[in-house]
């Protein structure tokens, strides 16, 4: 179910700025808003996987234009001296959601039922559509592009992300290249890709502008916004998977412990605004850079015991890095480049943040994977027979255990020493994991002197 959504809105992503262009931003956005409310309704509605499915793909496909048309019209309407104050509410929108939203759904999935996670949606789409209708009229379509619509275009960029969302996702569960689907779209991605950059770059009037990457803050910002893709999902994924599996939450309690960032990243949204206004934008995108990478490493220190209030501080952290990363990645790479390129850029710039996510949970689930065993063949050298520390450890366990299961009290220890382990081996996988995210921050961290000091946006 979150495959089809995600390869369907990969796809729409970067379409959404030609389609801003032949439709208008009016129209666009108020389709999108109603299409992703109805297949909200839809997917509450779905009587079989199957329906869930197909209404979560064309949900994902229907809402992937809202937040890039939402990052254009920052930056087309705002004059230069408001654009800071409207990209700290851009940025908390397209970072504090995927935070919040697993507080709220599990919240809503323990008090009510799952229907309510899609039902939710409702009132608030049907009051984007309509505000947006009575309220933003800001250019004019060009339907003289939907004439030259480039149909291969499309096909050859849906069989190239579409193929690689389906690859990233689903390879890990597959053990990738073993399983024949994820080897056949594996290939199809690959040709797709180089067909597709070569037809961009050749059209004159193409789907995605991917000539826009000569320019070098964009290039560097695109880059910047897939490591920030990373850590955004990498960390939604990742954490909620130890509480799950060490910790043994529940849906609501893992959103409990996630809401520390959400709520640090509310409260510094107004400080890395001021901020912005104040220093190089550059050396504030490496103060961010350096700060999310030092939350992954202080993060990385988890126990079999730790909790919502242990993960608090670090997670506190994160939110604090996010905020001094997105606003002065944003300006370097949209905010000095010509009104006529921003729906296209906008479109492709979103879209590295969420393919950054899905390669990252790619490689962070597959090390997560390869890690636990590792750590668990490890920890099984040190409970052998031969060890005496583990042999007494099972004989108080048996002993502990024998009221309450008689003759089966030896296999019991033995299980619940074996679950001990992969506890342990699970708990040490994940601070590898994390402490790998933070490296990739690190990574980036000296990019940043590539950077060109950006000239003041012109007001318009």
């Amino acid at each position: 179910m979150q495959t089809s959504y995600l390869v369907a809105e990969i796809v729409m992503i970067p379409l959404s700025g030609w389609l801003s262009r032949a439709l208008s931003t009016r129209v666009l956005y108020t389709l999108s808003a109603l299409g992703f409310t109805l297949f909200s309704a839809l997917c509450a509605s779905a009587g079989s996987l199957g329906q869930m499915i197909l209404w979560r793909a064309l949900q994902g496909f229907s809402g992937g234009a809202m937040i890039p048309t939402v990052f254009a019209t920052a930056f087309l309407v705002f004059p230069g001296r408001y654009l800071t104050r409207i990209q700290v509410l851009v940025s908390l929108t397209a970072t504090i959601a995927p935070t919040i939203g697993p507080t709220l759904g599990g919240w809503l999935t323990d008090t009510f039922s799952w229907h309510w996670v899609f039902l939710v949606n409702l009132p608030v789409g049907l009051a984007a559509a309509v505000s947006v209708w009575t309220f933003i009229d800001i250019d004019r379509p060009d339907l003289g592009l939907l004439r030259r619509f480039d149909y291969l275009g499309l096909v050859l960029m849906a069989a190239f992300l579409g193929s690689l969302e389906y690859v990233l996702e689903e390879g890990d569960r597959d053990d990738w290249f073993s399983d024949s689907s994820i080897t056949f779209f594996s290939v199809l991605s690959a040709v797709s890709a180089v067909l597709f950059v070569h037809r961009m770059l050749t059209r004159r009037e193409p789907l995605v502008d991917l000539r826009l990457l000569a320019d070098r803050n964009f290039a560097l910002g695109c880059l910047f916004m897939g490591v920030i893709g990373v850590g955004l999902y990498g960390a939604v994924y990742i954490i909620p998977l130890f509480l799950a599996q060490v910790r043994d939450y529940d849906s609501f309690e893992i959103g409990k412990a996630m809401f520390a960032t959400g709520i640090t990243m509310f409260f510094t949204g107004p400080i890395a605004g001021r901020v912005s206004n104040l220093i190089d934008l550059r050396r504030m995108t490496a103060f961010g850079l350096f700060v999310f990478g030092l939350s992954c490493w202080w993060l990385a220190r988890l126990t079999s015991l730790s909790g919502t209030w242990e993960i608090m501080g670090a997670q506190s952290l994160r939110g604090f890095a996010l905020m001094f990363l997105f606003l002065p990645v944003n300006q370097l790479s949209l905010g000095t480049l010509p009104p006529v390129a921003l729906k296209n850029a906008s479109g492709l710039f979103n879209t590295m943040r969420n393919l950054g996510g899905a390669i990252g949970i790619a490689v962070l689930g597959t090390l997560a994977t390869n890690r636990t065993a590792v750590h668990s063949l490890h920890l099984h050298e040190q409970v052998g027979w031969g060890r005496s520390a583990a042999t007494g450890a099972l004989a108080n366990m048996t002993q502990l255990l024998t009221p309450a299961k008689g003759a089966a009290a030896p296999l019991a220890a033995l299980k619940e020493l074996a679950l001990l382990v992969q506890r342990e081996a699970l708990t040490l996988a994940y601070n590898d994991v994390l402490l790998v995210m933070g490296l990739c921050f690190f990574a980036a961290l000296p990019l940043t002197f590539l950077l060109k000091r950006p000239r003041a946006a012109p007001a318009r």
